[in-house]
């Protein structure tokens, strides 16, 4: 709701002003400069300059056709179709089919006059200036969203705390009840995250990417890992087999937990779970089936943790390039 108030206190503005300045002019159809406007603001910078460019070029190409047409052929209903007709299939094979609209009214005010002279011409890219400048002058003005997204974040790390502990906790007690809705929370976090990213992205004009982006996609992978590891922590933890090694897991887990956070500590998460596997290996060969099969997940464990890890290294990698 705060969004939409601020876009639509920038749309009042914004056409208000370009009624006052196309009357100041003494602009015919001085109030199309505030359509224009209204149907150039858009939900960020990115968006409004492609709307915009489409918008103009559009327009200059209907007050060209509009203007030849009428002139040779004159000012009646049959060549205002004709001109759609010839005009429409131009503006989609120049991709700028977004200005339709504003250059419909734009060569229907040449209709109106029944005259293509110079004056008309000058008055409607007059008006079309004054409408695009201000549009673009007020969507300057973007609320910082760099706020929203760190607290997104905080969020989303600690949804993460919750699911690794959960994962600790359930090996020390299978018994344990925990119905795992973290997991669906975060990721609904994850995509409305990504779409607030996204926007922040279009509303700097230099900048193609960012390192929110980049986290937020970074923890989307790994969500997918510690889903695949929750079905692994939940056969592990069933088995009453291996006790010590799902209490040196747990602990692993439980320390992980602790550690969410948007810095680099991976390299020493890393080494810790190298140590572990290496302790692991040195102990007993199973010696039936189950104890084969725990120990056959034990390591899938390990594998998961370990990828987990990886994703998140990468991305500093990603940042330093």
């Amino acid at each position: 709701m705060i969004g939409f108030g601020y876009r639509t206190i920038k749309t009042a503005v914004g056409a208000g002003l370009a009624i006052w300045i196309a009357s100041l002019l003494d602009l015919e159809f001085a109030t199309f400069a505030a359509i224009i406007v209204i149907m150039c603001i858009e939900k960020t910078k990115k968006k409004t300059l492609i709307t915009i460019k489409d918008k103009f070029f559009a327009s200059l190409l209907s007050l060209i056709l509009g203007a030849l047409l009428f002139e040779l052929l004159g000012y009646n209903p049959i060549v205002f179709s004709l001109f759609i007709i010839l005009f429409v299939p131009l503006l989609v094979r120049a991709h700028i089919q977004g200005g339709f609209v504003t250059s419909m009214v734009v060569v229907l005010h040449v209709y109106t006059v029944k005259d293509a002279n110079w004056a008309i011409f000058l008055n409607e890219l007059y008006i079309i200036f004054i409408g695009m400048g201000i549009a673009l002058l007020v969507n300057s003005f973007m609320p910082n969203l760099k706020r929203d997204i760190e607290i997104f974040k905080k969020e989303i790390e600690q949804k993460f705390e919750v699911i690794l502990f959960e994962f600790s906790a359930h090996l020390r007690d299978s018994m344990r009840n925990w119905d795992g809705k973290e997991i669906l929370e975060v990721e609904e976090l994850i995509n409305q995250s990504k779409s607030i990213a996204i926007q922040d992205v279009e509303n700097h004009l230099l900048r193609k990417q960012n390192k929110d982006y980049y986290y937020l996609e970074m923890r989307e992978d790994q969500l997918e890992l510690l889903k695949h590891m929750m079905k692994i922590v939940a056969i592990f933890s069933s088995s009453s087999l291996d006790v010590k090694q799902k209490e040196m897991i747990a602990e692993f887990l439980e320390n992980l937990s602790r550690n969410v956070h948007s810095g680099d500590t991976t390299d020493i998460s890393l080494n810790e779970l190298e140590d572990l596997n290496a302790l692991i290996r040195k102990m007993d060969l199973p010696k039936t089936r189950e104890e084969f099969e725990v120990r056959a997940n034990l390591f899938y464990l390990i594998f998961e943790m370990k990828n987990y890890l990886n994703i998140k290294k990468k991305l500093f990698v990603k940042r330093s390039r």
